[in-house]
């Protein structure tokens, strides 16, 4: 039984990324890692990527881009206000404006930048540059 299925996923995508791959199959499945890999997909990290059963149950097939410099997930999840982004960003993120950290917030899950637009706080949740 895995402990953090969002960890075990960004660090399987991040190890074949450092070998050059082109696509990973990625197990478990969760709407959790389908919304983060979404949020990657849009800021250009990695290509699409698809659910298949395969007959066990449902596995992420993932086209990876080999733009990703790193990705994890946050933990513990740090609870973030709008005064406190910064210095979550100085933490898990190596320069400003450099990569995002995504929050789930009330409004659903976002990037940091999305967060600090709306004016809203939340949970840390992952980070990818």
């Amino acid at each position: 039984m895995l402990n953090d299925p969002l960890a075990s996923v960004l660090s399987h995508i991040k190890n074949y990324e450092k070998l050059g791959k082109s696509e990973c199959i990625c197990k478990p499945v969760s709407k959790l890692i389908t919304k983060v890999l979404s949020i990657m997909q849009e800021h250009g990290y990695i290509g699409s990527f698809e659910e298949i059963d395969d007959g066990k149950g449902k596995v992420l097939k993932v086209n990876l881009l080999g733009k990703i410099n790193d990705c994890g997930v946050i933990k513990p999840r740090f609870s973030v206000r709008l005064d406190t982004y910064e210095k979550v960003e100085k933490r898990f993120l190596i320069a400003k404006d450099f990569g995002f950290i995504v929050v789930s917030t009330s409004q659903g899950m976002m990037t940091h930048k999305e967060a600090k637009e709306k004016n809203i706080g939340g949970k840390a949740i992952a980070y990818c540059y």
